[in-house]
């Protein structure tokens, strides 16, 4: 029992809370950038573009069939070698992504799919070119239908986070291995803490992505 009080001291808390921080940051800027990114390319994806969506389907079926570890590992050790040297908060957002990006990609391509094809047809009898059409008709309603895989995979991307200790990222993982690091006996607090801490962010996300889906439906 006084190793379980020792491991969950204040400062041994506050670390990991900084970790979370770290966390938090990082899946925001990847949300947003991935959500634009991964939006432009399933749509490029859907329009049968001659060669480029070929191109845009070629990228995010190798980005979707690479493990993000080896994509994080690219980015850290192999840029550099062109001449990029990113720092390890930098690298691991510019990984993920272009991981999520992919995945994203293929979840809004599926969501555009999903929307009659009577819709896009009626609006462009009205007048209303391509562009116009996937903003005003088509994307409205497929990304009603896409709410539940986009919180799934932010609920994934979170997690995934984890991985980026590899490259040291100061996140949650990271923050639990150097505090399991100075006491071994602290590895399994810092375990249950590191699962609670994930729990609770990743379920609060799934409850509030349910409402809003809800509330849109």
């Amino acid at each position: 029992m006084q190793i379980w009080t020792n491991a969950f001291s204040w400062i041994n808390i506050r670390f990991l809370l900084l970790g979370l921080r770290v966390t938090l940051y990082i899946s925001l800027i990847v949300m947003v950038l991935s959500f634009i990114i991964g939006s432009l390319m399933g749509i490029l994806r859907f329009a049968k573009i001659k060669y480029v969506s070929a191109v845009v389907g070629f990228i995010v079926d190798l980005v979707r069939n690479l493990p993000l570890l080896l994509i994080i590992f690219f980015t850290y050790f192999g840029l550099p070698n062109f001449g990029f040297r990113p720092d390890v908060v930098p690298a691991a957002i510019i990984a993920m992504t272009v991981f999520e990006s992919g995945m994203i990609a293929e979840i809004v391509r599926s969501g555009i799919q999903s929307v009659a094809t009577g819709q896009m047809e009626g609006a462009r009898s009205t007048g209303m070119n391509f562009a116009q059409t996937m903003w005003h008709v088509v994307l409205p309603q497929a990304y009603k239908h896409m709410i539940p895989t986009l919180v799934s995979q932010l609920v994934s991307l979170i997690k995934d986070t984890s991985l980026a200790t590899i490259i040291v990222v100061p996140e949650m993982t990271q923050q639990a291995q150097i505090v399991y690091g100075q006491n071994a006996n602290f590895t399994l607090p810092m375990f249950v803490a590191l699962a609670l801490l994930y729990f609770v962010v990743c379920f609060t996300l799934s409850i509030v992505g349910n409402l809003v889906g809800k509330q849109l439906n």
